[in-house]
């Protein structure tokens, strides 16, 4: 049964890649970006529980993002992004008061920080699953997406077949490296590393479809506040990628974060390509054995 085929809107990733009836349901991480601190808790949860490498230290013009990007030896990225304010608005968050706040809400000043914690998003239609020849990347039980390094021979498809930039090949080894969303500790009945670590429940983990669900009363909440600009991404199955495992709630465009704002799996229409060779193969080998038969005529 394949690993990876486009599923409908139950997205039963690990059925369809051949675990019983009796498999876990799909777990997954929900991000709020409108409470992440940009403590980079999650960082370093992340590389001490699964022996991540130190990727060197890197001010990258004075900011605070210090990791930059996600990569093999960053599988949690925390992004900063400074911005002009617009109006005050409340986003429920407590806060020290301070002159003028008479609520000790947190609200806009001169700037605000948009901050947001990346990782892989364990995709239902990945396309790292799709190009990998020896199977090294499989599809667990949990629903995520795993790459075994003792079988990786480092060819280096999977980086180009993920929209997102995600997974890549550690310098001096050669395989590729993501996050596992902690499967050894899902084993266990244990919560990833990161989302653990998390102080302000930015990063929420659980079953998939719970987190649907929370994320959208998240939502209806803070454009009750007004925070109108308050959008999920990758929560969507009917997006490029079928839904994400890993999906957002976001304070500005995608692209702001440095997210695609429309992800497509390289792969998507690989099926439908190849069938078209076919028909075109077939035509072409039709009308050489016609010509070769009335050449002979």
């Amino acid at each position: 049964m394949s690993q990876n085929s486009f599923y409908g809107p139950l997205d039963d990733v690990a059925a369809d890649a051949g675990y019983d009836s009796q498999h876990p349901p799909r777990v997954g991480f929900f991000t709020d970006t409108s409470v992440c601190i940009g403590c980079k808790a999650c960082e370093v949860a992340c590389k001490e529980w699964n022996n991540v490498p130190d990727d060197g230290f890197n001010l990258l013009g004075m900011s605070f993002d210090n990791t930059g990007m996600l990569g093999a030896n960053s599988w949690r990225h925390v992004a900063f992004i400074e911005q002009p304010a617009r109006e005050p608005v409340d986003l429920g968050m407590p806060s020290r008061e301070r002159p003028g706040d008479a609520t000790g809400a947190e609200t806009r000043q001169d700037f605000r920080w948009l901050m947001s914690s990346d990782v892989c998003k364990h995709c239902t239609h990945a396309g790292c699953l799709d190009v990998c020849p020896t199977g090294a990347l499989f599809r667990t039980e949990f629903g995520t997406v795993v790459v075994q390094q003792d079988i990786c021979n480092g060819c280096g498809y999977c980086v180009s077949g993920c929209p997102y930039g995600v997974i890549e090949r550690r310098e001096g080894d050669g395989r590729a490296w993501k996050c596992t969303l902690c499967y050894d500790r899902l084993h266990d009945g244990l919560e990833p590393a990161c989302a653990k670590a998390c102080p302000t429940d930015s990063i929420q983990f659980g079953d998939l479809d719970e987190l649907r669900e929370r994320a959208a009363r998240r939502v209806t909440e803070l454009h009750e506040r007004g925070v109108t600009e308050a959008r999920l991404y990758g929560h969507d199955p009917n997006d490029g990628v079928g839904g994400d495992g890993a999906f957002f709630l976001l304070l500005d465009e995608p692209e702001v974060y440095g997210l695609p704002p429309d992800p497509v799996v390289p792969t998507r229409d690989a099926g439908r390509m190849w069938r078209f060779a076919g028909m075109a193969a077939s035509a072409m080998v039709g009308m050489a054995v016609t010509a070769f038969v009335g050449r002979g005529r």
